[in-house]
């Protein structure tokens, strides 16, 4: 058989009933045809209907803590937190809570920090990781290209922006400024023991290392 490139026919929106039908949770579920080896299949997916003009749904944020005076080694901030749809506590980057989304039934349900009509993305991660850690960025060191998490489920996209915090002679923690609802641990992390820290959840035992930016470890 000759080869051919999969690609969409078309799309058809899901009504609720038939989402539930299908063992879904999500409000937006879409069927997506499909001509794979010239033979039409059936996929189903969500869509995030939250998108802005950018074309990027949300950020990650890997914050890097630095000491103007060398006092301590160069660190990273983690969070923690709980995580309904797996019913456990997961660690991930700083991110925040989407301010209105379609994608999810549970409307508590955080995602990565979604990114307001007419902000850049680097505008978001400075906003974002001041919320959830009270850490204010000083620049920009790299945003990355567009990553998709799970594109065999959804067609949500981000992109993980970089960020240098300078601080003075000690790693303190500042003050959150959690939105209602949130509950969110922050953790500060010496970036060359990160690896090691995630993997033998030092810090926390019943964490589910689940850092979905491993592959910057």
């Amino acid at each position: 058989m000759a080869l051919s490139i999969p690609r969409v026919t078309s799309t058809v929106e899901m009504s609720p009933a038939e989402a539930r039908r299908t063992g879904g949770h999500f409000e937006t579920v879409l069927n997506v045809h499909l001509l794979i080896y010239f033979e039409k299949r059936l996929w189903e997916c969500a869509e995030r209907k939250t998108r802005r003009s950018t074309g990027i749904d949300a950020v990650a944020i890997l914050a890097l803590l630095r000491s103007k005076a060398n006092a301590f080694p160069l660190s990273i901030v983690i969070i923690e937190q709980y995580r309904p749809p797996i019913d456990k506590f997961i660690i991930e980057l700083p991110a925040g809570r989407p301010r209105s989304s379609s994608l999810s039934i549970h409307h508590a349900h955080k995602l990565q920090g979604l990114i307001d009509e007419g902000e850049t993305p680097e505008e978001a991660a400075f906003r974002e990781l001041e919320e959830e850690t009270g850490y204010k960025a000083h620049k920009v060191l790299e945003v990355s290209p567009v990553i998709v998490s799970d594109p065999g489920m959804t067609n949500a996209n981000m992109k993980l922006v970089t960020l240098e915090v300078l601080l003075e002679n000690s790693l303190e923690l500042p003050e959150q400024k959690l939105e209602k609802g949130e509950f969110i641990i922050n953790r500060v992390v010496e970036l060359a023991r990160l690896s090691e820290e995630l993997k033998g959840n030092a810090f926390l035992p019943t964490v589910v290392p689940l850092l979905q930016e491993w592959y910057f470890v």
